[in-house]
């Protein structure tokens, strides 16, 4: 018989299963702390309970880590990783040191795949085979950190769910996830350092502010008029500008939670004085940051990245109207680990 991964329990569903085996409930508290706050690994890590007991949990349950398969490192001290899964699917994971501000962040995936298809983005020309469980995401938060403190000797800062996959496609798992790294019985991270990236799925976006999440979102936006993001984003087809708009509102009013703007400069086709000026229109409608991103060539794409002085130009537009905005340069592009090349390469 197919053993379980004892990650999928409640600690109420422990407590009854510790029970049945005629063990003491607090045992149950005992084993969530080894999963969640000591990411335990296996069940014989869990040296506090006896041998008897271990012995038991072994014969159905175990835990599904996931595993390195590749680890491939930049010139620039970006470090992705290739995770096999207990399935025999791969994923991927950065981490992206910025050493002059005391900040490691590590970029997750949430998806096997990703089923939104947008024209730039080689995780899109994938198909989406299924969501990652809690545990699969949490796992790459904890072995990303054991390289940062082995590489640079620094514990990870950040997390950003901008990897493989839509994280709002994969709602359930994603906040569960949360959950267990900043949770009081688990990693004890700040939800204030979680960024969770999404396309812009309107009636998800509403689902985050009534569940009253307290991590940040960043909407990977990339044209600020609907026919432009129509054409790159498949998705704005059902979620026009207009819809996501008042959803992120939404979400602002309720929680008060930052947002931001991931804007992907492209030469000639989203670069323009224009296309600044409607981006300006939705910068004011509440309060919002603007991430423009250098383009990362990806195969079979026709879009380039925009010249270095459009860019610098662009930004100054919005910066001449009163928008916050940074610019950010690729990272890790020479080992397919920079925004939109993530492809299990």
């Amino acid at each position: 018989m197919e053993k379980l991964d004892i990650r999928k329990l409640s600690l109420e569903q422990i407590t009854e299963l510790i029970k049945s085996m005629g063990e003491s409930a607090f045992r149950a508290k005992q084993i969530y702390s080894w999963i969640w706050q000591k990411s335990a690994r296996s069940i014989d890590e869990m040296t506090n309970l006896s041998k008897s007991l271990r012995e038991k949990l072994n014969e159905g349950y175990e835990i599904r880590c996931i595993k390195v398969d590749t680890v491939q490192y930049s010139d620039d001290g970006t470090i992705k990783s290739r995770f096999q899964l207990h399935d025999g699917h791969m994923i991927e994971s950065v981490l992206i040191p910025v050493k002059r501000q005391d900040r490691y962040t590590v970029c997750v995936s949430s998806q096997v795949g990703c089923s939104l298809s947008c024209t730039f983005c080689a995780t899109g020309k994938m198909k989406r085979l299924r969501n990652l469980d809690p545990g699969e995401i949490y796992d790459q938060v904890v072995m990303v950190n054991e390289q940062a403190m082995e590489r640079f000797n620094h514990p990870l800062t950040n997390i950003v769910y901008m990897g493989m996959g839509e994280p709002l496609l994969a709602y359930k798992n994603v906040l569960e996830s949360v959950h267990h790294i900043t949770g009081e019985h688990g990693l004890h991270m700040s939800p204030r350092r979680i960024t969770v990236s999404t396309a812009g799925i309107a009636k998800m976006i509403r689902k985050l502010a009534d569940d009253n999440v307290r991590f940040n979102l960043a909407l990977s936006l990339h044209a600020a008029d609907d026919v432009k993001r129509n054409e790159i984003m498949p998705i704005n087809e059902q979620n026009t500008l207009e819809i996501l708009m008042d959803s992120i509102k939404y979400f602002h009013d309720k929680t008060g939670n930052r947002i931001s703007y991931e804007y992907i400069a492209f030469d000639g086709f989203n670069d323009t004085q224009q296309d600044a000026m409607n981006l300006v229109k939705l910068c004011k409608i509440f309060p919002v940051k603007v991430n423009i991103i250098e383009y990362n060539p990806v195969e079979g794409v026709t879009l380039i990245k925009s010249a270095e002085e459009r860019t610098d130009k662009f930004a100054a537009t919005l910066e001449r109207h009163g928008v916050t905005v940074t610019i950010r340069r690729s990272r890790g592009k020479d080992i397919d680990a920079a925004c939109g090349q993530l492809a299990n390469k």
